[in-house]
């Protein structure tokens, strides 16, 4: 078996996502955005962990400019990446993107968004409805 090679590495987090995860992407210029609080604090109750688990998500930030999936930072190169495929800069208002299995954007939302939202968003998707 061949080594992945330090492109591909270095390349877009999304790609190992693809069929596996729904990432939703969180951008803010800083971690004190009122839309990190919102969506961070909304994970920490565990009835809202439980829907997004369910829903087989995974959480990417990009924050001040340091990237990370579900708390594991990226590197510099991946985040750099992220926010090109999602035509995105980390100075940027917040914004919120979800991204579905097929590796498309299904939703963006600027400045406010809610998980309460996005979940019925995920429960609409084929591939959601066929489990």
């Amino acid at each position: 078996m061949m080594a992945a090679s330090p492109a591909r590495a270095a390349g877009n987090p999304l790609e190992a996502e693809r069929w596996q995860s729904r990432p939703l992407v969180l951008v803010a210029p800083s971690a004190d955005d009122p839309l990190v609080r919102s969506i961070e604090g909304a994970l920490s109750q565990t009835s809202v962990r439980r829907d997004f688990d369910d829903r087989e998500m995974v959480l990417f930030t990009v924050l001040a400019g340091k990237g990370a999936r579900n708390d594991m930072a990226l590197s510099a190169q991946q985040t750099q990446a992220l926010l090109r495929a999602l035509g995105l800069k980390a100075d940027g208002p917040a914004t919120l993107v979800l991204v579905g299995k097929d590796g498309g954007e299904k939703m963006t939302e600027v400045g406010h968004a809610s998980l309460q939202d996005i979940f019925p968003v995920i429960d609409a998707m084929p591939m959601r409805r066929a489990r």
